[in-house]
């Protein structure tokens, strides 16, 4: 790299820092605060930096190591200008099929160049150009302020006025440019399952696979196939739709994932149809249940159930077996509403019928996402059984009433 081009790295290096932490870049980053950024620019861009490398580059450009020179790749330049810019989510292999030349570290480049070419640094020769008066920056810069401020409440208001960003989804096709196309995608990926996803036409079909989001100092935190999709807006109904799903071994469950963050680190909350027959040494009794749980991240062990509603006894099921035809069509929605959730089910034969309030909870969270899942905890003796998720809506509202 060639010192103009070290100049445009510090500077989307920083920029990417600020978007991710909200605060400039004032010294080298910690090892975790590496891995932060590495899971924000996978989440957002789908592409992958290496969190050591995010540390050197931090070192470099805080210490500005003379004796240490730092040359990341184009595709590490062009995977930090997609999370500055917010490009599209995109993999490396489609990446490389669309013949993308990393023309987006390009356009950040040119984009650097125009903005500071009246503003070398200071004692650089190779940057050296004649400095725009003091008036004509001044003038600039409180352009580019109102420019900035009419921008902010325009988004403020549009998006307070519930039109950011509501979207829905029918599983009509599952296929990966589709589910791409719709704004989903997926994290701990088990190929051999997720290829099963379109087995039921017209559903999308998830496997409740050993792992959990449940803070567990025995078990890394991991949900397989977690299909994610952003949350637009701050509030919202959001409401997923469920055919057939009947769990009979501990703890198959199957529902929503509400995050802060994909790494499990931040607060959480999940709501699902779940197996339950822990008693706590009292009489065993098999339960479908609807489980509503939130957590604070994983620097805290014990996250909160705030609902644990039984729906029917697995017994009754297995002695009535009409009554299964009840869970047929499933129904999932949260209510957000500032820090209020309000949490409801819906079960039957016809996927008309109304839901029915489960619990209603404040708690001081703003999700970043939602998550489809599938998952049956740390227990090797349950079977993996399918969830059918035939539709998921989310539809932002106006905070201000």
């Amino acid at each position: 790299m060639d010192r103009l081009d070290q100049l445009a790295f510090a500077g989307l290096f920083k920029a990417a820092c600020l978007k991710c932490f909200g605060y400039p870049l004032q010294a080298p980053l910690t090892e975790a605060e590496s891995k932060v950024l590495q899971d924000r620019v996978f989440d957002e861009t789908g592409l992958t930096v290496g969190w050591k490398s995010i540390k050197n580059y931090s070192f470099f450009i805080i210490q500005d190591a003379s004796g240490r020179q730092e040359n990341p790749s184009l595709a590490t330049l062009d995977t930090l200008a997609r999370f500055v810019l917010g490009a599209p989510y995109a993999s490396e292999a489609e990446r490389r099929q669309k013949g993308d030349h990393f023309s987006w570290w390009f356009r950040y480049k040119q984009q650097w160049f125009r903005e500071n070419a009246a503003a070398p640094a200071a004692g650089d020769p190779e940057t050296s150009a004649p400095r725009a008066p003091n008036n004509t920056r001044r003038l600039r810069m409180m352009l580019l302020g109102i420019v900035f401020l009419t921008i902010s409440l325009v988004l403020i208001f549009y998006r307070r006025a519930g039109g950011s960003g509501s979207f829905s989804a029918d599983f009509h096709s599952v296929a990966e440019d589709s589910l791409l196309a719709g704004g989903w995608f997926v994290k701990g990926k088990d190929t051999s399952y997720w290829a099963r996803r379109g087995e039921q036409r017209g559903t999308l079909s998830l496997f409740t696979m050993p792992g959990d989001n449940w803070p567990d100092p025995a078990h890394p935190q991991i949900v397989r196939n977690l299909l994610l999709h952003k949350v637009p807006c701050d509030c919202f109904t959001l409401e997923v739709h469920m055919k057939g799903f009947i769990p009979r071994e501990n703890w198959q469950q199957a529902g929503i994932l509400l995050l802060e963050d994909t790494a499990f680190m931040q607060k959480s909350i999940r709501i699902s149809v779940a197996y339950n027959d822990y008693t706590g040494g009292l009489p065993k009794s098999r339960q479908i249940i609807i489980q509503a749980i939130t957590s604070l991240g994983n620097r805290f062990a014990k996250p909160e159930e705030i609902a644990h509603i039984p729906l029917f006894n697995v017994d009754s099921l297995d002695q009535n077996p009409i009554l299964a035809g009840n869970l047929e069509n499933s129904a999932l929605r949260i209510e957000k509403h500032g820090a209020r959730f309000r949490f409801l089910y819906s079960n039957g034969l016809f996927e008309t019928t109304s839901f029915r309030e489960i619990a209603s909870r404040d708690f001081a969270m703003k999700p970043r996402y939602l998550g489809l899942i599938a998952l049956k905890g740390f227990v090797d003796s349950s079977a993996v059984i399918p969830a059918r998720f035939s539709f998921c809506r989310l539809d932002c509202e106006d905070c201000g009433n």
